[in-house]
């Protein structure tokens, strides 16, 4: 049975994607949380970081964007003002203004909307295990994690079902950056200077923008108002809409974090499945409370968001350590999920798990995922519809996890299933 356990020294460098490629280095994190609640660390190319890594820290911190503020950037990476500027959507904004730029769009990822697609996700579902079931191995994440959150983008975004594709490799050479894999241009290794002021650094931001510009013509063409895009576009109620700039960042944040988040939170939920036989038989034999908790489990378990940045807009002590007006500090979410003082047995998944506290979705702050209904949705229905035609899942051979210290996943996952 593969251990879930971490095998990094504890000592790892949190700057370098390199030290993820196996999975999160959790043993470091630990470390911190017990001996280092707020450590520096150097940041080769750049300035270093503060790295916050216990959950009651962040939970409280996550709260407080007067002193730690996500109008600098949120990543890691340094950046200028004027590359902040050119590259920033809501996300990066602090209330009041991020406040009056989600209420546009807050209403189309609400609960009781969300809902409405529960129809839709299963008939996606379906489609998918038709074609898996009858090919008996697969990739697990090219084959269903990568195809639930990109047919439901489409429909989210109102696009052609042939343009999905195509979306989805831009939106991996955006999150995924870092990845030779998925870009000829990772950001550690090579030269994009040309590209500073485009979303991610990545000249993908402007064929998603050119995409975007030519998806609103033609919707306005026909007179359709349907989707978030519309929404986006309207004036807020002071009468302000937003520049070409930021609805092009807008998109591009749409197609990046709508699909990868909800992909590796899938992906770990199969990997779980896979390892962890008596999982489906758990989630098979379980009745409507199970379905309540088990998502925010995997979705705890998987973390894929593994942090975000803030900028500290003044002087500051935190855990003896002195930080410094215009010092990034790092909220690390996917140490806070494994923090043994608030979920016992962090490294297993209890499917009943109750309370469960996890940070996933950024919850207890304004930035709060817009998506978070719709991940626990899609997750929830996926397994749903999986147990229900699947006996066993076996994986068959080496998973492989994505190059990066930002975003957390498998990016590949062998597998075999044997049917009811």
């Amino acid at each position: 049975m593969t251990s879930f356990a971490p095998t990094d020294d504890g000592y790892a460098d949190l700057s370098s994607h390199d030290a993820f490629l196996r999975g999160a280095p959790h043993n470091t994190f630990a470390r911190l949380r017990r001996d280092d609640p707020m450590s520096w660390s150097e940041m080769k190319g750049g300035l270093g970081f503060w790295s916050l890594t216990r959950h009651a820290d962040i939970l409280e911190f996550n709260k407080n964007f007067e002193l730690l503020s996500s109008a600098r950037g949120i990543r890691m990476e340094d950046q200028t003002y004027e590359e902040y500027l050119a590259r920033r959507t809501f996300q990066e904004t602090d209330p009041p203004e991020h406040s009056r730029t989600r209420v546009l769009v807050a209403k189309a990822f609400s609960k009781p909307v969300v809902a409405l697609f529960d129809q839709q996700i299963r008939h996606i579902c379906d489609s998918i295990l038709d074609d898996v079931l009858a090919r008996g191995s697969f990739d697990a994440v090219k084959d269903v994690s990568r195809q639930l959150p990109m047919r439901m983008l489409g429909q989210i975004l109102g696009t052609p079902d042939e343009d999905l594709d195509w979306l989805v490799e831009k939106g991996d050479q955006l999150i995924a950056n870092t990845d030779p894999e998925f870009t000829n241009l990772v950001l550690d290794q090579a030269d994009t200077e040309a590209y500073r002021l485009m979303p991610f650094r990545s000249p993908a931001g402007a064929d998603l923008y050119e995409y975007a510009k030519k998806l609103m013509r033609d919707k306005q063409a026909k007179g359709d108002t349907s989707g978030v895009l519309h929404l986006i576009l309207q004036p807020d109620a002071h009468g302000n809409v937003i520049t070409e700039a930021e609805f092009r960042n807008f998109f591009c944040l749409l197609v990046a974090a709508g699909n990868d988040t909800t992909r590796y939170s899938l992906a770990a939920s199969l990997f779980a499945l896979a390892n962890r036989p008596q999982l489906m038989d758990q989630l098979r034999a379980g009745d409507n409370n199970i379905w309540e908790t088990a998502p925010d489990e995997f979705i705890r378990w998987a973390s894929p968001t593994m942090h975000f940045r803030r900028t500290a807009t003044r002087d500051f002590e935190l855990h003896g350590k002195n930080v410094r007006e215009g010092d990034k500090v790092i909220f690390w979410f996917v140490s806070a999920n494994r923090d043994d003082t608030v979920f016992q047995d962090p490294f297993e998944l209890d499917l009943l798990r109750t309370p469960n506290r996890h940070v996933s979705f950024g919850q207890g702050g304004p930035h709060v995922c817009l998506g978070m209904w719709l991940a626990r949705l899609e997750v929830r229905i996926l397994l749903q519809e999986l147990v229900k035609r699947v006996k066993k899942i076996e994986q068959t051979g080496t998973h492989e996890f994505l190059r990066s210290n930002f975003i957390g996943g498998i990016k590949r996952l062998p597998v075999r299933i044997q049917t009811n």
